[in-house]
């Protein structure tokens, strides 16, 4: 099964784009931490969270060497999102710190501001992975860092 399109549908114009990669790489830069974006039309399943599990594993995100990857996933048309963090991050920032981050980036999307609102939580993700796991040097990337359309 592909989670990619042959031709992603454009919802950012490519200065919205460079914001969202420019967030990821900024935010990686001061932790060993991975933070991928996924964004698609339509959520396959109900649970959005479920659809970001999946998309994870698909991806490989669980095959960093802390268990330190976040998945920030976005269903544009159907309106939802979630965010997976793999098992280190989880233990240590626990239920509330996803909640707290969806309820910021929903603040975005309400005023359609959806570039910003991903960029905004990239960088809050970031800044907690820091915390936990600080950049190491000579730490190399473990995942890409585009932000990647699927279905």
């Amino acid at each position: 099964m592909s989670l990619l399109r042959r031709k992603p549908v454009d919802y950012f114009s490519q200065e919205e784009k460079d914001l969202m990669l420019d967030a990821v790489r900024s935010a990686e830069h001061a932790t060993s931490g991975e933070i991928r974006v996924f964004i698609e039309s339509h959520c396959r399943f109900v649970d959005a969270v479920d659809r970001a599990k999946e998309i994870f594993d698909a991806l490989k995100m669980d095959a960093t060497r802390d268990r330190n990857a976040v998945l920030l996933y976005v269903a544009m048309k159907d309106r939802q999102l979630a965010l997976w963090g793999d098992k280190g991050v989880h233990e240590r920032v626990g239920d509330e710190f996803w909640k707290t981050q969806v309820r910021e980036i929903l603040g975005h999307f309400k005023k359609d501001n959806y570039a910003q609102g991903i960029a905004t939580i990239v960088r809050e993700v970031g800044t907690m992975l820091g915390r936990f796991f600080p950049h190491v040097d000579g730490g190399k990337n473990e995942l890409p860092d585009d932000i990647v359309f699927g279905k």
